[in-house]
């Protein structure tokens, strides 16, 4: 059998962040059902999700979404005030399918059925002020799915979330069609994924199946904190 067809791929990508150099020649190819992003804060994580859905453009090279790709990508970011734009959960959900070309009155509807789906019936007239972190996340979640698009970017999706909401979420995105590239420092959850790449400084340190790349960042942070406790 061949070697799978990238669904993204990064071509010799250059970018500076506050006048810093963070990806210098960065080249890389996307082709499992389950990516995720491993690294410490400020290791690039992010920015390649957001080169992904192109809220940022690369100063060189190219970024180029095909197959599986194609389309405009799900973004769930990590702080769901960020991503919220309306007042109501009603007005959230259906935006993405309006701004798809539905017309209002069957956008209403079609996030009606959305959220009874997902255990939010009669959520249409609730204020998102009002709902508690999990549950913002959720309706982020449910706006996102609403256009069906192929490809999923998760920003460390369940940061703010207590543990119950994090298992329900988790168990969720497990049932997803969608190839999914999410960042997260979730180990457990990122053993399961098909592909974990461990990023440093906008280099890629690790790459491979989950097992390894995880036991080796788990390793090189265990060694961090030994050398700065007898420091």
């Amino acid at each position: 059998m061949g070697k799978a067809v990238p669904y993204v791929e990064f071509d010799r990508v250059t970018l500076a962040r506050a006048g810093k150099p963070l990806f210098e020649g960065f080249s890389l190819g996307l082709s499992e059902a389950r990516v995720g992003l491993i690294g410490d804060n400020g290791s690039g994580k992010s920015t390649l999700l957001r080169l992904i859905a192109g809220l940022i453009l690369p100063d060189s090279g190219d970024v180029r979404l095909s197959g599986p790709g194609e389309g405009r990508p799900g973004f769930l970011f990590q702080n769901p005030d960020h991503q919220i734009l309306f007042p109501t959960v009603g007005e959230e959900v259906s935006f993405g399918l309006i701004e798809g070309g539905m017309d209002p009155k069957t956008a209403n509807a079609e996030a009606a059925k959305l959220l009874a789906a997902h255990g939010c019936a009669g959520w249409e007239k609730r204020a998102v002020h009002e709902l508690s972190e999990g549950q913002k996340q959720l309706v982020c979640l449910i706006a996102v799915l609403a256009p069906e698009p192929n490809l999923l970017l998760l920003d460390e999706p369940f940061a703010a979330l207590d543990l119950p909401t994090r298992y329900d979420i988790r168990e969720r995105l497990s049932q997803l069609k969608q190839n999914i590239i999410m960042a997260s420092h979730d180990i457990d959850l990122l053993s399961e994924f098909d592909r974990v790449i461990w990023l440093e400084q906008g280099r890629v340190r690790g790459d491979g199946p989950p097992k390894s790349v995880l036991a080796a960042y788990l390793a090189k942070a265990r060694a961090g904190t030994e050398k700065a406790r007898t420091a």
